[in-house]
């Protein structure tokens, strides 16, 4: 009977209903993936590793699953070093791949995530090798192939109206237009640190263009975007918006929205500039200790919120009052898990990485054997509370090594300043008297290449406006002032008076020294060029002051050479001015600054000048409704300094054929321009003769013009 019943079953064909019913993996299993090389553990200690591994994926930033299965190996009575996990979506499935693959989880496991389709899929793959077809090679437009003009010019972007346009810049009026599009962004651009990207900002968030033909190269979906910053290096992006985070449950077809539950409420994103994918989110910076109550504070945005190490290995977020929170980069993971508490922490800064540490960094690559990890260093200052001084620290990361403190007193705030090369470190402190009616300022010079950080104080009667740093030099310039208008506040139609003075490192004394003062200004604006030596002084923001000074502070640099001090000159002329200035900006190379008066702080003479290094006006544009003027950015040279000091030494013969180039120029030019006026009497001449014969047709020719000849 039953043989006769076996044989029975196997007539009958249940291909339809297994047909009608089949559930394919992609379609069943689609939120499902499998995470392997987790530890292998027994009994005791299964509920502590699951409760480890749902918090492994939380900091992960993956999406909250709806049920994690791990399996069991009874025979052995332990784990088995894998485990599936199950989410609502499959969008939550591919967004915790990409958070949790190859991630660690301790030191000795870093997990792999796929899909269980995926292995499912490989699984029942066919073994008969099958040549893959070759797909033919699509080549990809250079990011940085501007760099590649053979002028060597420089780029620059404008935004006026609802139009941008990216022109090349290398003589006077003749910019030549790359490209143009109308709405290209909805509320400004900006170019990336190295210029290798265009970002433009759009209600649904930012974008990323780049190469010859300005095409898309990745988009970062954030609703109410409003700032952004890059990393020094320009690996990572982070955006603000004053909008929270909230999950879309059926987001628009193509667009590729990664915030999670984890990330509802939140105000800021991380995001790998390359790939485009989110890293992390964070709430926006809470107000400082005391200030809770505050609703102008609690308006404020501090930007930049999170503050990236030179070398884009560490990010840090400031708990005020609080705690420096360091992030390490990719994976964003709290760095030996726990914060640097720091008890009323106001602010703090990275130190930059210079071509020293470059050097000492490639020196290090090379040696044989285990390589020692490069330390960052960090600056931060402490205000007074009760009977302990305010402080300035400087710290080594990731070892949190205190290196150098400072005690500072009767202290009303304090502003970090570092030399872009990382050699000097100024602490702008500014101090109040015992009665705090007046304020006056200290300056706190550390010079960090130095055995034990040596500190000079430089102690000034005024409060200092404005504090920068010369780019790759030793010299610095302030605007100060002890006008009395300074601690009401001005009014309306007063003027500040104020004082520039440049301060300069004296090698022979180690130490820094006032090199030239200028009284009776009206300053409030200093712009280096970024190859220093030349620096532009200016006054923003006032209707009554607009005029630029232009200096060279190595004017006589013969001299500098021999030891005897160089001599500061003005270079520009007297009537060197821009009505209604609201930008002032220098191009990479420092040969030429570009003044412009943008639309969104008035309406009146809006447009752009570009003047010469020594403060030449070049050309004007009056534009209606005009925006933005920046500069295309460019990295640093590739060419070792060896090479440089080379070319710097052969400098006038390269210049020779740069002078013969532009010399062929003017005769070209001068020549097209013989040629269109040629052109244009050779036009005239021929509509008279036209004319004439009309005429002459018609008999309305008079005695005089019978009797001329025609030509």
């Amino acid at each position: 009977m039953n043989n006769n019943s076996t044989d029975y079953d196997d007539e009958i064909d249940y291909s339809d209903i297994e047909a009608k019913y089949h559930v394919p993996y992609e379609d069943g299993f689609d939120a499902v993936i499998v995470i392997d090389n987790l530890p292998v553990v027994d009994a005791g200690r299964k509920d502590k590793l699951l409760q480890v591994f749902n918090k492994h994926l939380k900091k992960c930033n993956a999406p909250k699953p709806d049920n994690v299965f791990m399996p069991w190996d009874d025979a052995k009575n332990s784990s088995k070093g894998y485990a599936f996990v199950d989410f609502s979506t499959a969008d939550e499935a591919n967004i915790a791949i990409a958070a949790i693959h190859g991630t660690h989880f301790d030191k000795s496991h870093a997990l792999f995530a796929n899909r269980f389709t995926d292995i499912e899929k490989f699984a029942s793959l066919d073994e008969e090798y099958v040549e893959p077809e070759v797909e033919p090679y699509q080549p990809k437009e250079h990011l940085r192939s501007w760099l590649a003009d053979p002028q060597g010019r420089d780029q620059f972007v404008s935004y006026k109206d609802d139009k941008v346009s990216i022109y090349w810049h290398h003589k006077p009026d003749s910019a030549e237009l790359v490209e143009e599009r109308q709405n290209w962004t909805d509320l400004y651009v900006q170019w990336s640190p190295f210029g290798t990207y265009l970002v433009s900002i759009h209600r649904q968030g930012v974008q990323l263009w780049g190469g010859a033909s300005w095409s898309r190269i990745c988009r970062f979906v954030h609703p109410g975007v409003k700032l952004v910053a890059f990393s020094p290096n320009e690996n990572y992006i982070v955006t603000w918006s004053p909008e929270p985070m909230a999950v879309v449950e059926n987001p628009p077809p193509n667009v590729n929205i990664q915030f999670t539950e984890e990330d509802e409420g939140n105000q800021i994103a991380v995001w790998d500039a390359k790939t485009g994918r989110l890293l992390r989110s964070f709430p926006a910076l809470p107000p400082a200790k005391g200030e809770e109550d505050n609703a102008e504070k609690r308006k404020q945005v501090v930007w930049p919120a999170l503050k990236w190490s030179g070398d884009d290995k560490y990010v840090g977020r400031l708990a005020p009052g609080e705690a420096i929170s360091v992030y390490e980069l990719p994976s964003m993971r709290l760095a030996d898990k726990k914060s640097i508490k720091i008890e009323g922490i106001v602010d703090f800064e990275w130190c930059p990485i210079g071509d020293k540490d470059r050097e000492a960094e490639e020196k290090e690559a090379a040696k044989k054997g285990a390589k020692k990890e490069r330390e960052n260093m960090l600056a931060y200052w402490t205000p007074e509370v009760q009977n302990q001084p305010a402080r300035v620290t400087l710290m080594s990361f990731p070892s949190r090594t205190v290196l150098r403190s400072k005690n500072l007193f009767n202290v009303s705030d304090c502003k970090i300043h570092w030399q872009n090369a990382g050699d000097f470190l100024c602490v702008k402190v500014d101090r109040h008297t015992k009665t705090k009616k007046s304020i006056f300022c200290n300056l706190e010079l550390f010079r960090v290449r130095e055995k034990d950080y040596p500190v000079e104080v430089i102690e000034l009667k005024d409060q200092v406006l404005e504090f920068s740093w010369e780019p790759l030099g030793e010299r610095f310039a302030i605007i100060h002032s002890s006008d009395p208008n300074l601690m009401a506040g001005p009014a309306p139609g007063i003027t500040i008076k104020t004082e520039v003075s440049f301060y300069g490192h004296d090698k022979t004394k180690g130490d820094f020294r006032l090199i030239k003062q200028f009284p009776n200004k009206t300053t409030n604006t200093i712009r280096w060029s970024p190859r220093g030596r030349h620096v532009v002084l200016t006054t923003m923001g006032n209707s009554n002051h607009f005029g630029l000074e232009f200096y060279d502070l190595d004017f006589t640099m013969d001299d500098r050479k021999e030891g005897v001090e160089s001599v500061i000159q003005l270079m520009s002329p007297p009537n060197a001015e821009h009505y209604g200035i609201t930008d002032l900006e220098w191009d990479t190379a420092g040969r030429f600054v570009a003044t412009s008066a943008s639309a969104w702080r008035h309406t009146i003479e809006n447009g752009y000048a570009i003047w010469d290094f020594r403060g030449n006006e070049q050309e004007k544009h009056i534009i209606d409704k005009f925006k933005q003027f920046l500069w295309r950015p460019r990295p640093r040279t590739l060419l070792p300094k060896q090479r440089q000091k080379e070319i710097r030494k052969n400098l006038k013969e390269y210049s020779r054929a740069f002078d013969e180039e532009d010399e062929q120029g003017k005769t070209a030019a001068d020549q097209e321009l013989v040629a269109h006026r040629k052109r244009l009497v050779d036009e005239w001449n021929a509509w008279r003769l036209k004319v004439r014969k009309q005429r002459e047709e018609a008999g309305l020719l008079d005695e005089e013009e019978e009797e001329e000849p025609a030509r």
